[in-house]
C-alpha cells in the first residue's frame, strides 16, 4: 500500500529538502480533499494519486509535476478550483493539472461512449497537443493510465474492455514513442490480460514452465559471462531480462505465420550487459562473440544508429554452450537509464538540469504534430498520427549520414516530404543505396535515400494520391501532396478533373451518362464540382468507377425481366430458369459488380452480358432475354487489355511482372509493331472484380514509357445507349 512517506523516501536521492516539503503539503491537501473517498476497488481513492506520484518519481520529475499528480482529481472529483490550486502552489501545477483535468473528462467519455468517433479523434489530437505544449501532461497522464489499468478488475466487463482497448491502441504505443519501454510493456501486458484472457493465461503459464528452466540456465550464464568479462579487465554487471507476456504471445503469431514454434524464440533467454562507457560496450561485444557463437543476422547496432525515441543498445543473439540461443543487449548505465524511461530521462524540469538539446531530436515528431494541427481535422489527424507515428518504424539515412524514421511501408516521396515540403514537390525521381528506384518502393531499415529533384518546383502528379499504386503511404505526404492541389486554379483542377474522369473511365469501360447525372449519381452538385473533386485529388478515378457500376440506372431502351430467383451452381444466377449453362460475352466482357443481363442462345445456354453492351440494347428478340445476377461463388473473368508503349527493352517482362504481383493469371498475348517506335500489345487476363481490374490496370500505366492502357471488347456506344 502506498504512502507518502515513502514517496518522499525515494523523492529525496534527486529533489532538495525544501521542495520535498512541497510535495508533502501538496500531499496534504489532496488528503483532505480526498477524504472519505473510496474507488470502485474500495482501497481509499487517496491511493490512486500516490501511486501516480511514485511513478513520476521513478521518471525522476520535478516537484512541480510530482505536486500536479498527487492533486490531479481534486478539480474534476472534489470541487477544488484551479485558482486555489494556482494560489497555494503555483501556475505551473495549476497549469498541469487543468491538462491532466481536461484530458481525464475526454478519455472518461470516451470510454464509455458517450461521443462519436469524430469528437474522439479530436479528443485525441487535444492529448497530442497538451503534449507538444508540456511533456509532463502526458507523462501524468500515463502514470495515471498505468495504475486505472492495475486495478481495471473492479469495473464492469464493457468498460474493461473498452479502456483496455484504449490502451493497447494509443497508450501503449504513445509510450513507446517517448521511450519509455517499461511504462509500455507494463500496459500492454495489463491491456492484453482484459482483452485476451485466456491466451494471457496461455502465455503466462508458458513463461512461468519455462521460467523455472530458464532461471537455473540464466544463473549459470550470467556466472560464465561474468567471470569471463572480469578475466579481460572490465569492469560490468550481467543481468537477467524478464520477459514480457504481450510481446511474447507477438512473437508467438509471428513465428507461427513461418512455421516455427514458441520453443524458437530466441530471446526467451536474455542477459543485458551493463558497462561504463561506449567503448566499454563494443569491448564487451567482443568478449560475448569471442566467449560463444554469434548468429550472425541477429545483430544490431543502435548505438551507432540510434532508435528516434533516443534508445541505444547493442543487440547480439549467441549460442550459449554450443545449443542455446541466448539474447545480449550491451549498453552503459545511461543509456539503461533512458531505454527504461525515455524521454523522462533527459526532461528539463528536473531540479537543477540544463536544456538538453538531444531532446528536441527525440520529440520533434511531437513538435510536428503541432505545426500540423490546423491542416486537419481531428480524424485526419489521428489517421496521420497512427499512420505516421504510432507504427512499426523503419530508419533510413540521407546522404549526409542523417538518420530519419519513417513508418514501415514508407516510399521515398515520403523520405522526400519528410525532408522538407518543397523537396517533395520537386522529386522526379530517388536513389536507393547508389541505385535508382522507383518511387512507390517500400524503404527497409539501413537505406541510403537520396531524392533527384528538379531545379523547379513542377508539382505533384496526381497518381500520387492514387492508393493502389502506393506512391506516398504517410498521411503527412498525403496531405502535402492535396494541398498542393487545392491551391491551383479553381479553373485549371476542373478542367485537369473532367480529362481525368472521362480518361479513366473510358479505359476502364464505364460508359458516361450526361455530366449533369453523372455529377448527381456521385453526389455532387454540380459537374464543375465533381471535377473539381477529382482535379484535387479528393476523388479517384477507381472511387467512381466503383460508384458508378453500382448505381448507375440502366439505360431507358433496357427491357427488365422480373421472374422468382432459382440458384444455378454457377457465379451467375439465373432469375426464373433452373441449372442453364452460363458463359460470358466475348463482346463485352461482364465482371462483377456491374450490371448484366442474360440471351438465351440456341443450344449454348445463357450467355451473360453487360446491361449496356450494345447487342443487347439492339437485340429485336426480347423474350430471349433473362434477368441474371452474380452470384456468390468467387470466379475469374476473361478481359482484353490493349497497352500501348514506346517499344523498348524487357517491356513484357516488366509488364508481366506487374500482372503476377497482382495475382492475376494470362491467358493469351499479342504483339504488333505501330508506326514510330510504338509497339501495342493485347493481353488477355483473368480478374475477380472491376476494382482488381482498376489496380492492375494504374499499376501498368505507372510504368516506364506505357503510354496507355484501355479495356478491350466494349462494343458500346454512348449516343445510342443515352437517347
Amino acid at each position: 500500500m502506498a504512502d507518502i512517506e515513502t514517496l518522499i523516501k525515494e523523492a529525496s536521492v534527486y529533489i532538495p529538502p525544501d521542495k520535498l516539503e512541497f510535495i508533502r503539503s501538496a500531499y496534504e491537501f489532496a488528503a483532505k480533499a480526498h477524504a472519505g473517498q473510496l474507488r470502485a476497488s474500495g482501497e481509499p481513492y487517496l491511493e490512486h494519486p500516490l501511486n501516480v506520484g511514485l511513478t513520476l518519481v521513478e521518471y525522476q520529475l520535478d516537484a512541480e509535476a510530482i505536486a500536479a499528480a498527487l492533486l490531479h482529481d481534486v478539480v474534476e472529483d472534489c470541487d477544488v478550483t484551479l485558482d486555489e490550486i494556482a494560489s497555494r502552489f503555483g501556475s505551473g501545477v495549476a497549469k498541469l493539472v487543468d491538462g491532466v483535468t481536461k484530458l481525464k473528462r475526454l478519455a472518461s467519455r470516451s470510454e464509455e461512449g458517450e461521443i462519436d468517433s469524430r469528437t474522439q479523434a479530436e479528443n485525441l489530437r487535444k492529448l497530442l497537443m497538451a503534449t507538444a505544449e508540456d511533456l509532463r501532461v502526458v507523462l501524468i497522464k500515463l502514470a495515471d493510465r498505468l495504475h486505472n489499468m492495475r486495478t481495471l478488475g473492479a469495473l464492469p466487463l464493457g468498460k474493461r474492455r473498452a479502456i483496455a482497448r484504449q490502451t493497447l491502441d494509443v497508450y501503449a504505443p504513445l509510450a513507446h514513442r517517448l521511450g519509455l519501454r517499461r511504462t509500455k510493456w507494463q500496459l500492454e501486458d495489463l491491456a492484453f490480460r482484459y482483452l485476451e484472457p485466456k491466451q494471457y493465461r496461455r502465455f503466462t503459464r508458458l513463461i512461468a514452465t519455462k521460467r523455472a528452466e530458464r532461471d537455473g540456465f540464466i544463473e549459470d550464464a550470467i556466472r560464465a559471462l561474468s567471470d569471463e568479462l572480469k578475466n579481460a579487465g572490465m569492469e560490468a554487471r550481467v543481468l537477467g531480462r524478464p520477459k514480457h507476456i504481450y510481446s511474447t504471445y507477438l512473437k508467438a503469431i509471428r513465428y507461427a505465420e513461418q512455421g516455427k514454434s514458441v520453443g524458437d524464440i530466441h530471446d526467451l533467454f536474455a542477459l543485458r550487459v551493463l558497462v561504463n562507457t561506449v567503448s566499454d560496450c563494443y569491448r564487451a561485444l567482443g568478449v560475448v562473440h569471442n566467449f560463444w557463437h554469434p548468429i550472425i543476422e541477429e545483430f544490431n547496432d543502435y548505438i551507432a544508429n540510434p532508435k528516434e525515441n533516443g534508445y541505444q543498445s547493442l543487440h547480439t543473439t549467441v549460442l550459449c554452450n554450443g545449443t542455446t540461443p541466448i539474447e545480449i543487449q550491451i549498453r552503459t548505465h545511461e543509456m539503461n537509464q533512458v531505454a527504461t524511461f525515455g524521454v523522462a530521462a533527459h526532461w528539463d524540469y528536473k531540479e537543477g538540469g540544463k536544456h538538453d538539446h538531444s531532446m528536441d531530436a527525440r520529440i520533434a515528431w511531437l513538435q510536428d504534430l503541432a505545426e500540423r494541427r490546423d491542416e486537419m481535422d481531428g480524424e485526419d489527424f489521428v489517421a496521420s498520427l497512427k499512420s505516421d507515428v504510432l507504427t512499426d518504424q523503419v530508419f533510413v539515412y540521407t546522404p549526409k549520414g542523417e538518420i530519419k524514421d519513417l513508418p514501415k511501408g514508407a516510399t521515398p516521396l515520403d523520405f522526400a516530404f519528410r525532408i522538407h515540403t518543397d523537396l517533395g514537390y520537386r522529386c522526379i525521381g530517388a536513389k536507393v543505396n547508389g541505385k535508382l528506384v522507383q518511387l512507390n518502393q517500400p524503404l527497409n531499415n539501413g537505406d541510403v535515400i537520396e531524392i533527384v529533384s528538379s531545379k523547379t518546383e513542377r508539382g505533384p502528379s496526381l497518381d500520387w494520391l492514387n492508393l493502389e499504386l502506393g506512391y506516398v503511404r504517410t498521411s503527412h505526404a498525403q496531405s502535402k501532396v492535396r494541398q498542393w492541389f487545392n491551391k491551383q486554379e479553381r479553373s485549371q483542377s476542373i478542367e485537369l478533373g473532367r480529362q481525368m474522369l472521362e480518361t479513366g473511365l473510358k479505359r476502364l469501360g464505364v460508359v458516361l451518362p450526361g455530366a449533369d447525372k453523372l455529377a448527381t449519381k456521385l453526389g455532387y452538385s454540380s459537374p464543375d464540382e465533381l471535377y473539381l473533386a477529382v482535379g484535387r485529388g479528393n476523388l479517384t478515378v477507381s472511387q467512381a468507377a466503383v460508384k458508378l457500376n453500382a448505381e448507375l440506372e440502366a439505360p431507358e431502351k433496357m427491357i427488365e425481366v422480373s421472374a422468382p430467383k432459382r440458384t444455378s451452381p454457377g457465379a451467375v444466377r439465373v432469375l426464373g430458369v433452373g441449372n442453364l449453362y452460363t458463359r460470358m460475352a466475348s463482346c463485352c466482357n461482364p465482371l462483377p459488380g456491374e450490371d448484366i443481363i442474360g440471351y438465351i442462345t440456341q443450344g449454348r445456354g445463357v450467355t451473360v452480358h453487360r446491361r449496356d453492351c450494345i447487342n443487347v440494347v439492339n437485340e429485336t428478340e426480347r423474350e430471349r432475354l433473362v434477368a441474371v445476377d452474380w452470384g456468390d461463388v468467387e470466379q475469374v473473368y476473361p478481359v482484353k487489355l490493349q497497352i500501348d508503349a514506346w517499344d523498348r527493352s524487357a517491356l513484357l517482362r516488366d509488364i508481366s511482372a506487374v500482372i503476377a504481383e497482382a495475382g492475376v493469371n494470362i491467358t493469351d498475348v499479342g504483339f504488333a509493331r505501330q508506326e514510330g517506335g510504338v509497339a501495342s500489345l493485347r493481353i488477355d487476363v483473368e480478374v475477380t472484380s472491376t476494382s482488381q481490374l482498376s489496380r492492375l490496370m494504374g499499376k501498368i500505366q505507372s510504368l516506364w514509357g506505357v503510354i496507355n492502357v484501355v479495356r478491350k471488347g466494349e462494343s458500346i456506344v454512348r449516343e445510342q445507349v443515352s437517347k
